[in-house]
């Protein structure tokens, strides 16, 4: 199969490159050409941003029950991996969607239509995900981003100088996913934040992700003291992961609505903890806007 081309969004102050191969964004870049996304360097992870759907992270022994069937889905889901069409596209914005087709329904056997939107507005770039509920009865799922930024940020400093600093305080316990299979620990960890601020360091990831349930902020900014901040807003989405592979040159700041299985789980898949049930002719978007200052 030939590979996709890849379409580039810009304006005076931004360019982005998003493939239509999971509609996801590959680059983002001011004016001087200055790079804030992952280098995807295959020696710790080659993605970038992809789009969780129609679950985020992992199901116990990667199956989920429905109408008295299991049906089988990687972690994440299937849209990451999928061929999107173009919906529109011109100078500063771009649309892809994917729809429910033969392929899908053996694992996930629910008519849909997820249009992916991405428009630059000044420093902003805007990221709209729709999911349209095409069939007739209630449409479960869960949604999430997964964007990789660079760690350190260009003319940022050292790595150990970059924070996030959260809209509100977030006293909240952490989560943690089992090595191996993937699904929610019990276990709780004391929030590493302190009030609003978080000072990253790769030692918080040695353990995997760093997982909020109903995060109270719906905003952040992720800066370094001697260089550019990201402020990064998720109004539609409770729960935030962050993630990395320790060594590598990217911080992965996931806004999402739902996670994966507690461990134990083997129930209906619409009583998963997480999930969205959309009735029938209904839509739900998930935004997440970054700005660049």
């Amino acid at each position: 199969m030939s590979s996709p081309v890849n379409y580039l969004i810009s304006n005076e102050a931004l360019q982005a490159e998003i493939s239509p191969w999971g509609a996801e964004l590959l680059s983002l870049k001011n004016s001087n050409g200055l790079e804030y996304m992952t280098d995807a360097d295959p020696a710790f992870w080659s993605g970038h941003a992809p789009l969780l759907f129609p679950i985020v992270g992992s199901l116990s022994c990667d199956k989920f029950n429905h109408a008295g069937r299991a049906y089988a889905l990687p972690r994440h889901g299937f849209a990451r991996r999928s061929q999107f069409s173009l919906v529109e596209s011109r100078g500063d914005t771009v649309t892809f969607a994917l729809e429910d087709s033969e392929a899908t329904r053996a694992v996930y056997p629910f008519a849909f239509r997820l249009e992916m939107a991405f428009a630059l507005t000044g420093a902003t770039l805007h990221m709209t995900a729709t999911v349209h509920n095409t069939g007739e009865g209630d449409l479960p799922f869960s949604f999430g981003y997964h964007p990789a930024f660079a760690w350190p940020l260009p003319e940022g400093g050292a790595k150990e100088q970059h924070r996030l600093v959260f809209e509100q305080d977030e006293p909240a316990p952490i989560h943690r996913v089992a090595k191996g299979t993937g699904v929610l620990l019990p276990e709780v960890e004391a929030t590493p934040v302190l009030g609003r601020e978080l000072v990253l360091r790769e030692s918080l990831f040695e353990a995997d992700a760093v997982i909020w349930k109903d995060l109270a902020s719906r905003k952040l900014t992720y800066a370094s003291p001697e260089g550019p901040a990201l402020d990064i807003s998720f109004p539609d989405t409770p729960d935030l992961g962050l993630w990395q592979v320790p060594g590598a040159r990217y911080i992965c700041i996931e806004p999402w609505a739902g996670h994966a299985d507690p461990q134990g789980f083997d129930g209906e898949f619409v009583q998963k903890p997480g999930i969205v049930l959309l009735p029938s002719g209904g839509t739900r978007a998930f935004r997440m806007c970054v700005t660049l200052r």
